[in-house]
C-alpha cells in the first residue's frame, strides 16, 4: 500500500483518501545568540548567553527540540558579507551541527539564502529586517515582538518559502516574489512529502 506522510503523532494517510495533510515544517534563523524558530502559525526564539562549545550544545540542543518530528527543516543561509565577524566560525559549526543532525535523522532540509529569503517575503533582495518583519505581519498575521523579534521573522519567512516550495502555500504571494525560490537550495531526496 502506498501512503503519503501524516502530520505528527498520526498515523500515514492511505493513498487517494483525500487531501494530503500540511507535512511539519520548521523554519529557522540560525544565530549564535537568539536563534528565531517558526512554525505554522506561531515563532519562538532560542536565546543564551553561555560562550564556546557550551553555547553550541545549548542552541543544538533546543533546535533539535523543535525539528526532531519535522518533515521539513529549512533554516536561512550565511550571509557571506559578514563573514570576518567575530562568531563566525561557531556560526558557521552551528549550521553544520544542525545539518548533520537532519542527515543522521533522514530528515530532508533547505538553505534559503538571505537575499532569497527578503524577496520571497518583501519582494526585494536587500530589504532591512524591519520590512521583513512588517511584510511577515502583513501577509501572514504573524507579529514578532521583542527582543528576537527579527529573528523571529526571518524565520517565519523561511518556513513560508520552504512551504510554498512543498506546494503548501501559507497565503498569496506575487508572482515576482515567489520566483525566489529558485535561488535556494533544496532537498531532493525521494522521502520529501510534497
Amino acid at each position: 500500500m502506498t501512503a503519503t506522510l501524516g502530520t505528527e503523532g498520526s498515523a500515514p494517510a492511505p493513498a487517494g483518501a483525500g487531501p494530503r495533510p500540511r507535512p511539519l515544517v520548521i523554519g529557522l534563523d540560525l544565530s549564535l545568540t537568539s536563534t528565531g524558530v517558526a512554525g505554522v502559525g506561531w515563532t519562538d526564539r532560542i536565546r543564551t548567553k553561555l560562550r564556546g562549545d557550551a553555547r553550541l550544545a545549548h542552541v543544538e540542543a533546543a533546535v533539535v527540540s523543535y525539528i526532531r518530528h519535522a518533515d521539513l527543516v529549512a533554516m536561512e543561509g550565511p550571509s557571506f558579507g559578514h563573514g570576518a565577524l567575530p562568531g563566525h566560525e561557531d556560526l558557521a559549526g552551528l549550521r553544520v551541527l544542525v545539518r548533520r543532525y537532519c542527515y543522521r535523522h533522514r530528515i530532508p532540509y533547505a538553505v534559503v539564502p538571505p537575499s532569497s529569503l527578503k524577496l520571497y517575503v518583501a519582494g526585494y533582495g536587500r530589504a532591512t529586517k524591519g520590512e521583513i518583519r512588517s511584510a511577515v505581519a502583513d501577509r501572514y498575521s504573524i507579529r514578532t515582538e521583542g527582543a528576537a523579534r527579527y529573528d523571529e521573522a526571518d524565520a517565519y519567512g523561511v518556513l513560508a518559502a520552504a512551504c510554498d516550495w512543498l506546494g503548501h502555500r501559507l497565503a498569496p504571494v506575487p508572482e515576482t516574489n515567489a520566483r525566489a525560490l529558485a535561488g535556494c537550495q533544496w532537498p531532493t531526496a525521494p522521502e520529501v512529502p510534497r
